[in-house]
């Protein structure tokens, strides 16, 4: 059950979805990230939101979030990311199938993915909704149509970001709240420990983006 609900719980971050909540549950403190999770009205799964700090420039985690072919080597259990559409370069859609243990379905989604920052603040947000179209549905797949998310990427020093990110997602299908709700904690903290590696690779480490100011 542990291994099931973690790989819930990858694929929920695995979304990168746009999504704002403000009364959070502190749910474990662990290696300089913070998980907390939220109760939200008409729901029965519970918001989400990780904090912490990167040694990196902004330049740096947005090149990382916008390489979708990547994907598969930080973001836990994603059996293929692929980009659907650029339609500039600080927005694209994108594909992603994520492998769930038997007996649960997979599940597959296409994210809307948007770049921007404040020109004063220089904070970087990153939205990308769950949309529905561009790839027809898969048999035997289960398809997540709702999901909301937001990074918040706030300069912190000399190449070093502090990092927000919310998200709330109905992951489809039968899967109990329950079970996903469990494992809140757990999930988006390994993630997190893969990006602060990924983010600091040879590829991103001297990328400089035209439409973000470090």
């Amino acid at each position: 059950m542990h291994r099931s609900g973690s790989v819930i719980l990858f694929l929920l971050v695995a979304c990168q979805t746009s999504f704002a909540q403000t009364s959070w549950k502190l749910e474990k403190d662990k290696n300089d990230i913070k998980i907390y999770t939220s109760e939200l009205n008409g729901s029965k799964v519970k918001a989400v939101k990780v904090e912490c700090e990167v040694q990196a420039r902004p330049s740096q985690l947005v090149a990382l979030l916008l390489d979708i072919d990547a994907a598969p080597e930080w973001v836990y259990h994603t059996k293929s990311a692929k980009l659907v559409k650029r339609v500039s370069p600080s927005e694209l859609y994108y594909y992603s199938e994520v492998i769930l243990p038997w007996p649960v379905q997979n599940r597959d989604f296409i994210a809307h993915l948007t770049v921007t920052q404040d020109p004063e603040s220089h904070i970087v947000t990153v939205d990308g909704p769950a949309v529905s179209g561009f790839v027809p549905e898969k048999k035997g797949i289960v398809r997540i149509d709702n999901s909301k998310g937001k990074w918040l990427i706030t300069p912190a020093g000399r190449e070093k970001v502090r990092i927000s990110y919310t998200l709330h997602v109905d992951p489809g299908g039968t899967l109990p709240a329950w079970l996903v709700n469990m494992f809140a904690a757990e999930g988006p903290s390994h993630i997190f420990e893969q990006l602060k590696v990924q983010v600091n690779k040879p590829k991103y480490k001297n990328m400089q983006l035209p439409f973000i100011q470090d």
